[in-house]
C-alpha cells in the first residue's frame, strides 16, 4: 500500500490542505514534497495557515484525483503539522518557483510545514475498498 501512496503523491504534488480557523474548516491548494510518509510544503510565517497550525496542528490533505471519474485513485492524508525553519530543510526544499514569494532561502518569513501522518487512506482504486494506513 505504501508504494501506491508514494506513486500518487509523487505524480500529483498539488492538493488541498485543510486546517481549522475559528472552529471551521479552511482549505487551500498547496504543493507538497514527499519524503517517506511525511509531507513538506513551503509557506510564510505571515499566512493564516501558519497561525492556524500554531493553534491546532492537525490537517487534512487530498492529493491525486485527476477528474476522470470513478476509479481515479486519490489519497486522504490526515496529519499533524509543525513549522520547521531549519536552514538545512529550507535550503533542501528551495526552488526558483518560491522566488515569487520569498527573497531566497534565508528569508525569515519562509518556513516549511512538516506534516507527519496520523492516517492515510487510498480511495477509489477501481474494484477495491478504501485502504487505511493507521500510524
Amino acid at each position: 500500500m505504501q508504494d501506491i501512496f508514494e506513486k500518487i503523491i509523487d505524480d500529483s504534488a498539488v492538493g488541498t490542505m485543510a486546517t481549522v480557523k475559528q472552529n471551521k474548516p479552511h482549505s487551500r491548494y498547496m504543493t507538497f514534497i514527499r519524503k517517506d510518509l511525511k509531507l513538506f510544503t513551503a509557506t510564510s510565517l505571515e499566512t493564516h495557515k501558519a497561525e492556524e497550525i500554531k493553534a491546532n496542528p492537525y490537517t487534512h490533505i487530498l492529493l491525486g484525483y485527476e477528474g476522470e471519474g470513478f476509479g481515479d485513485k486519490y489519497v486522504e492524508y490526515e496529519g499533524k503539522a509543525a513549522i520547521n525553519s531549519t536552514a538545512e530543510l529550507k535550503n533542501e526544499l528551495w526552488n526558483s518557483y518560491l522566488e515569487n514569494w520569498f527573497n531566497g532561502p534565508d528569508d525569515p518569513d519562509y518556513v516549511v510545514l512538516e506534516i507527519t501522518p496520523v492516517r492515510i487512506r487510498i480511495m477509489n482504486k477501481t474494484g477495491a475498498e478504501p485502504k487505511t494506513f493507521e500510524l
